[in-house]
């Protein structure tokens, strides 16, 4: 996992339940998941089992998603 994005997944870990994991693209499962979410490059973030983001995380974007998912 890119620095960036683990270190944007711990800053908004600390304000919203996240669960984090990483698979290597080059494994079948990271290719089959690369493959399903649309991941042109690392690192890809799916949220609930969509596509979210990939290449540079944005921490904006995703505490404004996770900011919208929590009040729905």
């Amino acid at each position: 996992m890119c620095h960036h994005a683990k270190d944007v997944l711990a800053r908004v870990g600390h304000d919203f339940p996240l669960e984090v994991g990483a698979i290597d693209l080059t494994s079948l499962q990271g290719r089959e998941l690369a493959t399903r979410s649309g991941v042109l490059f690392a690192p890809g973030v799916p949220l609930d089992g969509s596509p979210f983001a990939f290449g540079r995380l944005s921490e904006r974007k995703l505490r404004k998603h996770l900011r919208a998912a929590s009040s729905r």
